[in-house]
């Protein structure tokens, strides 16, 4: 910077002007008076411009002193206060002095030291909003006013990346708040208006999530929303088998026992005449009562496969032989109905080092039984098993494929849910039917022997239960030994 431009140059270019004008007028004042009263006037000249010479000397001097004293320390907190623009909050100014100068850098430093503590904090402060958004199961989205994201942790972004594959074009939304996902567009504009804070849940993807938004406020509007979103679609599966479980087994149940409820009250009215229709009302009473304790047997299994306490005595099984007795326990059933049964060849492969041979047996005649119930006269079911190698060892496959009247494909995910229906033409008789619980019981036993199951099917073409059991001992970790 020219020397001019500083306090000091226009200080000392100010003091050289008054000392110039001064010895200029004073000059031009005594000029015409000394050719006439001095004797040497060129000596008085001379006086005159020493004098001169000696005052420009004089104020140099003082601009220097004053360089030192004041630009320099200020050039220095200029210095020092760029440097704490640009980040570096340990800067510090020299103190050279006890004056207002020395006052002033001393409380520039101070001033430097409280905004380094202050930045500290805050950075100690954002980095442990980072880790515990990071560590937050629940997606965190911060919105501005206008719909911008402006924050969000590790599962937010996910979540925004996975909703981004979803078209929200169709969606009634303004230019502002389109960067919103269209699930909460809604909520984002309530809360925007209103200002308070909102809970709903919203369908997404075959998911459901809980939403919490609350609204960022300044002093005078709402410059934001955040939103805290959970995903929820296990607990709201589960409320929903809770209560169609209640509702399903108060339908299974009230039917047995509205029969069971009038033919006692006819044979107690003795409009029974004859001994035969007697009979006949006893029998039904019999019938309806032995569903419900087959009822409750199932649903009493189901609950304790379900909390882990199954009876199983895993011990080495002959395939071959599970397969002859179930074939045997069919064949005249399946004859009387003019349905071809089959099963495979016998093969020495098919053993398993570690199953529970009256549990498999209990699997393969509830396929067994469905699969004679929903196929007509004249069709086959066939009973299969083979040896399958695997990425992760040998396997043993079983096969139940039948001709019936096959399961619609939007019900193939939910056929071993408890008393889950399917089409009329596999819902069961009221008479002699199953619980609805069979498959919800087959896919445990399965589960428990370490295996999977599964079921490909389509209307009017069959249906073919697969099940796949590892050959060696894999049996599921919780499942119990048989209780003492």
């Amino acid at each position: 910077m020219a020397i001019w431009r500083t306090v000091v140059g226009k200080m000392w270019l100010t003091i050289i002007g008054l000392v110039a004008v001064v010895i200029t007028t004073l000059g031009l004042f005594l000029l015409e008076y000394i050719d006439l009263t001095f004797a040497d006037p060129m000596k008085i000249k001379h006086l005159f411009i020493y004098s001169g010479v000696i005052g420009f000397l004089l104020t140099t001097f003082f601009a220097f002193f004053l360089l030192t004293k004041i630009t320099q320390p200020l050039r220095e907190m200029k210095d020092a206060a760029n440097s704490v623009a640009q980040g570096d909050y340990t800067a510090r100014v020299a103190i050279r002095s006890s004056d207002e100068i020395g006052e002033l850098a001393n409380t520039f430093n101070q001033m430097a030291s409280e905004l380094h503590t202050l930045i500290k904090d805050l950075q100690h402060e954002r980095d442990h909003l980072s880790s515990v958004l990071r560590s937050m199961t629940d997606s965190v989205i911060s919105f501005d006013a206008g719909g911008e994201v402006i924050l969000t942790n590790p599962q937010g972004q996910h979540l925004l990346e996975d909703w981004s594959s979803v078209d929200w074009s169709d969606e009634d939304s303004p230019e502002r708040d389109a960067h919103v996902p269209g699930p909460l567009r809604e909520t984002f504009r309530n809360v925007i208006s209103s200002g308070k804070e909102l809970t709903v849940k919203v369908h997404v993807k075959s998911g459901v999530w809980s939403v919490v938004m609350t609204p960022l406020a300044s002093t005078d509007s709402v410059r934001g929303a955040v939103a805290v979103l959970r995903d929820v679609t296990e607990e709201f599966r589960v409320d929903k088998m809770r209560k169609d479980f209640v509702a399903n087994v108060s339908h299974e149940i009230r039917t047995p026992l509205s029969m069971v409820q009038g033919y006692s009250e006819a044979l107690m009215d003795d409009i029974a005449a004859t001994p035969e229709e007697r009979r006949e009302l006893v029998q039904v009473i019999h019938d309806e009562s032995l569903r419900m304790g087959r009822l409750v047997k199932d649903l009493l299994d189901l609950a304790r496969m379900e909390a882990g306490y199954l009876e199983m005595n895993f011990q080495p099984l002959d395939v071959n032989g599970l397969l002859s007795r179930v074939y045997r326990k069919f064949a005249v059933l399946a004859k009387e109905r003019h349905i071809v049964l089959t099963k495979s060849e016998e093969d020495p492969s098919l053993l398993l080092e570690a199953a529970d041979a009256d549990r498999l047996e209990q699997v393969l005649t509830n396929l067994m039984d469905n699969a004679l119930r929903h196929t007509p006269s004249g069709a086959s079911i066939a009973l299969c098993a083979s040896r399958i190698g695997g990425s992760n060892g040998e396997w043993l496959e079983l096969k139940v494929i039948d001709e019936g009247q096959g399961i619609p494909h939007e019900d193939l995910p939910y056929i071993f849910e408890r008393f889950y229906k399917a089409d009329k033409a596999r819902k069961r008789e009221t008479t002699g039917g199953g619980t609805g619980l069979g498959l919800a019981i087959v896919k445990n036993l399965i589960v428990a022997h370490g295996g999977t199951i599964s079921a490909i099917s389509a209307p009017g073409q069959g249906t073919a239960f697969t099940i796949q059991l590892p050959v060696e001992a894999n049996r599921k970790k919780n499942a119990k030994e048989p209780l003492r």
